[in-house]
């Protein structure tokens, strides 16, 4: 045997770069289930099915095509309890010249794999991930010397790399190169959302389903009704379905959250591109062409583009630019731990109880509850950010570390200093009362500030904001923001503080 290809649960495309050149004849696959990556932590069971059996199907999909496959099935007696274990079963068994792999989404896994050489006696060949627009080098490039790093300045230079939604003369399509001021309407209800695309499992995804639930029931959420995609076929019809109902409403509604609805006019596709299922190109290429034929709005359009071609090209770069000193950052000093409602969605804020419902329920809640709502309160709060950004990669179906840590810890928690962005997303109950209809079921009341049935994003805002003025005040953004705090009488601002004191020392029973 010339070559092992090892081929991880994140890379399930027939045009992985591990791939490229191999010969079906003399090459042979390994891939594996090991209760290292399924334990490392408390991985969402829904998530777990989908790696699981999109593995599974993806090693048949191998088989029929040719490829010798050794796919290690997760038992809980196997003596292979990490990857590196499985794959020096396989070079000891058949002794291949070398371990070909593509790199991996993971600096702690990156690094382990990085080492592999000295323990199995081979050479280890680490090739670049080909599915992302920008190369880890391309990204750094363009990040060299530049004093603050702004998406929007990225995204550009990715438009005009790939000629998405770029005319003939080289000039975005519809005469700018954003819409996002387009995209922030509330949803009253019509209008309906479409129903979510489903695919019932087969037998395959049903034996995982029965082993998750055996080893893995203690893990957060639930297997019950799992209906993601596991296959590219059924993925790519994921993507026609979106297109279809619901990108037409994308933009308008991109930003909307609903007390009934769990998916509103969201794809749910990024578990597939984060797991291989769809190209990214693809995909952004199919939402393209729905502009030129009429199908949806430009708005609609570009909002969608922009957040693959944009922000998930540019937080991957600053994962790999930045680790791995990036996960240790927590510039605003925050040690809070991370309530324990989170876990268990047992709260009396209805925004929080419906947003980690959705996410206990279906291992997805979308962009703005993710950073607007469970974000925003563990940034007012001042949670420590580890523990945060561990939630944020267990709970969610398409999380993995490249993406979910720079989101959560740059982004959410601001704790990079403002590398990632330029201004904390702290808002109050405001923000979400405008947004949502969350606010007419709930307990508290989101017009108080001060009284003991008040919102409590209301004055932990004004709490972060009065904690943090060395860290914000000289900030042109939030100018306005301490401008409007230093007017209130200082009465007022003191009963907002003790308020949010009161809130902090209660937050379990919120």
């Amino acid at each position: 045997m010339a070559n092992l290809i090892l081929i991880l649960g994140d890379q399930l495309s027939h045009h992985i770069s591990a791939l490229e050149g191999a010969n079906p004849d003399e090459d042979r696959i390994v891939m594996a289930e090991v209760h290292d990556e399924a334990s490392y932590t408390n991985h969402h069971q829904k998530k777990l099915v989908l790696i699981f059996s999109a593995m599974r199907h993806f090693a048949r999909e191998l088989e029929k095509a040719g490829w010798q496959v050794c796919y290690h099935h997760y038992n809980r007696d196997s003596r292979c309890t990490s990857l590196e274990q499985a794959v020096a079963e396989q070079v000891r068994e058949f002794r291949p010249d070398r371990l070909i792999t593509t790199e991996c989404g993971e600096w702690r896994l990156d690094s382990q794999i990085r080492q592999w050489h000295k323990g199995l006696d081979i050479p280890v060949e680490i090739r670049p991930d080909s599915r992302f627009f920008a190369s880890k080098k391309e990204f750094a490039d363009w990040a060299k010397d530049r004093k603050q790093l702004r998406m929007e300045f990225f995204y550009r230079e990715m438009r005009r790399k790939t000629g998405l939604l770029m005319t003939a003369d080289d000039e975005p399509e519809g005469g700018q190169w954003n819409f996002d001021a387009d995209n922030r309407r509330k949803w009253t209800g019509k209008p309906p959302a479409p129903a979510p695309f489903r695919v019932e499992p087969d037998e395959v995804t049903r034996e995982v389903i029965k082993l998750v639930n055996e080893e893995f029931g203690e893990h957060f959420g639930t297997t019950d009704d799992f209906h993601f995609a596991v296959t590219a076929d059924d993925a790519r019809a994921a993507l026609e379905h979106f297109i279809e109902f619901a990108l037409p409403c994308f933009g308008d509604y991109q930003d909307a959250m609903s007390d009934t609805e769990d998916w509103l006019f969201h794809s749910i596709l990024s578990p597939y591109l984060n797991c291989g299922l769809l190209e990214p190109s693809d995909v952004c290429e199919a939402v393209a062409r729905a502009w030129y034929t009429n199908q949806a709005p430009i708005n609609a359009v570009e909002g969608y583009i922009r957040q693959i071609l944009g922000w998930r090209e540019f937080v991957r770069g600053i994962y790999w630019l930045k680790m791995p000193d990036y996960a240790r950052e927590n510039r605003l000093g925050n040690e809070r731990s991370l309530p324990e409602f989170y876990w268990s969605g047992d709260t009396g804020m209805r925004c929080m109880q419906r947003t980690i419902g959705s996410t206990r329920r279906n291992g997805h809640a979308h962009h703005i509850q993710r950073l607007m709502v469970t974000g925003n309160f563990a940034l007012l709060a001042g949670v420590r950010p580890e523990e945060i950004c561990d939630w944020y990669l267990a709970v969610y179906v398409d999380a993995y570390d490249w993406v979910e840590l720079p989101n959560t810890l740059g982004m959410v928690m601001h704790a990079d200093g403002g590398y990632l962005g330029s201004k904390p997303y702290a808002a109050s109950g405001k923000y979400i009362h405008r947004m949502s209809d969350y606010c007419g079921q709930c307990r508290y009341n989101v017009n108080r500030t001060t009284e003991e049935d008040a919102c409590p994003f209301n004055s932990l805002y004004w709490h972060f904001i009065d904690r943090h003025r060395d860290d914000f005040a000289r900030n042109p953004r939030m100018a306005l923001i301490y401008r409007n705090w230093e007017r209130q009488d200082n009465s007022r601002r003191k009963a907002t503080l003790e308020r949010a004191s009161r809130v902090l020392e209660n937050i379990e029973k919120l």
